[in-house]
């Protein structure tokens, strides 16, 4: 009986050490880069103990702005064996704190959108250019807001493999004609999100479909808008938004899903 607790207590310890080994390696920090003379604050992590090259994503924040979630998305990522960039749409790493200066933030975004494209094209640049990326192999995930502008990218040309657009805007601009997108494309959303009209659904798939893009839509039932973020049944309290609900299980569906789509298309 000793003999046995005491293989169990060494199996057990050799376990944790190699998942430590696994996490040791996982470097994160703030950096600074710029546009148009913008100071932007990104948020790179990648595991310094993996070797060679590796697939690099850009995680775009919700409209909140550059905030812990992207960040600890950015890791999360790096913990698969991703570099990953967790970019600034705003410039100056700016954070709303209402919805109200959340959706000034966002608007402002899209109606100026060649700068914003610049934004996120400058965090391209400087993620293809980090020593552990292949600048072949680039991917790109948003939440919310930060899903609509990894569309849009997506649509407009950007030179990436695939994006994921989690509770995610269904944006049908710029317009695409057949085999014009080189992205392929996962969205997931929840069939209860109270921003997403089922005909928004409808009309976006039609486009993936007529474009001939590799589209996959997920419809996870039941689920709300936001359920990636815990933080969101906070801000469903804090500011009466009754559609926002974090859903553990969505969330951890839903990154086993990217991860699957992101090993499929980085082949």
């Amino acid at each position: 009986m000793k003999r046995i607790f005491a293989f169990f207590v060494i199996a057990l310890l050799a376990l944790l050490s190699l998942v430590a080994l696994a996490n040791a390696g996982v470097q994160a920090k703030e950096i600074e880069y710029s546009h148009n003379g913008v100071k932007l604050t990104g948020y790179l992590a990648f595991n310094d103990s993996k070797v060679g090259k590796r697939p690099g994503i850009l995680v775009v924040h919700e409209w909140w702005g550059h905030n812990e979630h992207a960040r600890s998305r950015a890791i999360m990522l790096a913990k698969s064996g991703y570099t990953a960039l967790a970019l600034d749409m705003y410039g100056d790493g700016k954070l709303a704190n209402h919805p109200k200066k959340a959706s000034e933030f966002m608007n402002l975004t899209f109606s100026n959108w060649s700068d914003s494209q610049g934004r996120y094209n400058k965090a391209l640049e400087v993620l293809k250019a980090h020593k552990t990326v292949d600048a072949a192999r680039i991917g790109s995930i948003g939440f919310c807001f930060g899903g609509a502008v990894s569309i849009k990218m997506a649509r407009g040309g950007a030179d990436l493999k695939g994006i994921v657009a989690f509770h995610s805007a269904l944006p049908i601009e710029p317009t695409i004609t057949k085999n014009s997108m080189k992205s392929a494309v996962l969205v997931i959303n929840g069939s209860e999100d109270g921003f997403l009209k089922p005909e928004a659904v409808a009309s976006f798939s039609q486009d993936m479909f007529r474009a001939n893009v590799d589209f996959t839509y997920m419809n996870l039932k039941g689920v709300k808008h936001s359920f990636t973020n815990p933080q969101a049944d906070e801000f469903s309290e804090k500011f009466n938004i009754a559609a926002l609900q974090y859903n553990k299980k969505a969330d951890e569906q839903s990154w086993v899903s990217m991860l699957k789509f992101f090993e499929r298309i980085f082949k």
